[in-house]
């Protein structure tokens, strides 16, 4: 195995395990997604940032081919909202939306492995500590305005 491989391998692996770290918390709050999607999501936007960036540089590398490695990782976005989508349910008779916290996870999520595919593990590690401490602080939040209102 060359080197490029293995930095491709801890590419996929650190963004596995940091969207994985999103599931898990979703996963414990009994959410739609949890653990196997968050950490599907991370890995497989890693990847497709991987392939789009190097997979084709063979055949591209002629003068009169130019390829945009940003393409394939729009598409990941586009991809994702489709998914996230999915997530959101509007619920009538409480006349509720449900699932938004999700689906916007399902998005950064995405957005986590990009970064990763594109070696950028601080970057991404970072924002997986702030979508971790926002969830957290949400609930806390949350508990303790229904604790005042009950009290």
């Amino acid at each position: 195995m060359d080197e490029m491989t293995i930095e491709f391998i801890i590419r996929i692996f650190v963004a596995a395990l940091l969207g994985g770290a999103i599931g898990l918390e979703r996963e414990y709050r009994a959410k739609e997604a949890g653990f196997r999607t968050h950490f599907l999501v991370a890995l497989g936007s890693a990847l497709f940032m991987i392939v789009s960036a190097y997979g084709f540089e063979g055949a591209m590398s002629t003068p009169e081919h130019r390829w945009d490695v940003s393409r394939v990782a729009a598409q990941v976005v586009s991809g994702i909202g489709f998914i996230g989508a999915g997530t959101i349910i509007f619920q009538k008779n409480e006349n509720a939306v449900r699932g938004l916290t999700t689906a916007a996870g399902l998005w950064v999520t995405a957005a986590i492995g990009l970064a990763c595919g594109g070696g950028m593990h601080i970057l991404a590690a970072s924002a997986t500590f702030l979508v971790l401490v926002g969830l957290e602080a949400f609930n806390f939040i949350l508990h303790k305005l229904d604790k005042h209102r009950k009290g």
